[in-house]
């Protein structure tokens, strides 16, 4: 198999049918912040112990297609002393790495931000490969506000979407590809459709321009909603239309599968609208979820940091993804949801 097929052929095994692709990719900070929230303390040792709950649910395997993970995490062991890599590929499910290193104010723009993480990248790719990983993920954050996004930020975090995946790709590895318009601030569903539309657009011009295999990539996209401030919030119907229009405006029928993020979204809005989108007929592209805190919340609750908690934190786990499986496969209904 050469090393183009090989980036195709995991593209597509990540958007496989019925499975989509669970985000554990928190930063420890992040992670923090997320314990916090429910009074659960994080250290090394109890975030290993959460993410460990996750993917040794059972039956992970028949909704999650790969897990992405961060550096942390992905050098982890779970308490039988497998590494976290060997535990998801014992369950056929491909372990993934984040690669990017966090947000940094971009120049002479104020307000806005730009994703550090090039430094360096080409040995870090090489070593994830020897760790395990089988693709990797690049989050660039755009923000919506009075006068931003400026064409100077798209056009900067495009260019480095642009380079990471090109680096992936020669490591071997199927890079997903993460340019997210974020929910934050008053705008209405149709600015949010303008924002990613020139998003996307200069997303894929770079990505043609630094020789990127389209086909052996998977873009993990927002969906096009209202501002969470915005006074008239889009409906399900509204958001699956305009979502499907922007990707036929700007996403190559030859990449082989959006995964949409949950950004900030409960899990059943995210549900809902995902199967909106998949009730709409034939496609070019597979559409399935790469959710975080919509797949995890519900759990991190019940878990609470409490060994005793874990079957039933997993219980409430598995639930989330059977809804996003149903979502995924244009068959989710409040009445699934309610079991």
């Amino acid at each position: 198999m050469t090393i183009e097929e090989k980036l195709a052929a995991t593209a597509s095994a990540l958007v496989t049918t019925g499975k989509g692709i669970l985000a554990i990719d928190e930063t420890s900070p992040t992670c923090t912040k997320r314990f916090a929230e429910f009074g659960i303390e994080s250290t090394a040792d109890s975030r290993r112990s959460y993410r460990e709950t996750l993917i040794t649910a059972p039956g992970i395997g028949d909704y999650v297609s790969g897990v992405i993970m961060f550096d942390e995490t992905i050098r982890q062991t779970a308490k039988d002393g497998r590494s976290f890599v060997d535990v998801l590929n014992t369950l056929g499910v491909m372990p993934g790495i984040k690669v990017d290193t966090g947000l940094a104010a971009l120049a002479k723009a104020p307000g806005e931000n730009v994703t550090d993480g090039l430094d360096g990248l080409r040995e870090r790719l090489y070593e994830y490969c020897e760790i395990g990983a089988r693709f990797t993920k690049w989050r660039a954050v755009i923000k919506i506000g009075p006068g931003t996004p400026s064409r100077y930020c798209i056009e900067t975090n495009a260019h480095a979407l642009g380079r990471y995946a090109a680096l992936a790709q020669e490591a071997g590895l199927t890079p997903i590809v993460e340019p997210e318009v974020l929910m934050d601030g008053d705008h209405d569903v149709g600015r949010c459709l303008e924002v990613t539309e020139e998003v996307l657009q200069s997303v894929f011009r770079e990505l043609n321009s630094q020789r990127c295999l389209l086909e052996g990539i998977v873009l993990k996209a927002n969906m096009v909603t209202s501002g969470i401030g915005s006074p008239r919030r889009a409906n399900t119907g509204e958001i699956a239309e305009l979502t499907l229009k922007t990707l036929r405006r700007c996403v190559p029928a030859i990449v082989p599968g959006v995964a949409f993020l949950s950004g900030g979204q409960t899990g059943k809005e995210a549900c809902r609208n995902l199967n909106a989108m998949n009730s709409l007929g034939r496609l070019p592209w597979e559409l399935t979820f790469s959710f975080g805190r919509a797949l995890q919340y519900p759990s991190l609750g019940v878990w609470g940091g409490e060994p005793h908690n874990v079957p039933a934190a997993q219980a409430a786990f598995l639930h989330r993804l059977r809804m996003g499986g149903a979502a995924r496969a244009g068959m989710y209904s409040s009445e699934l949801e309610r079991g």
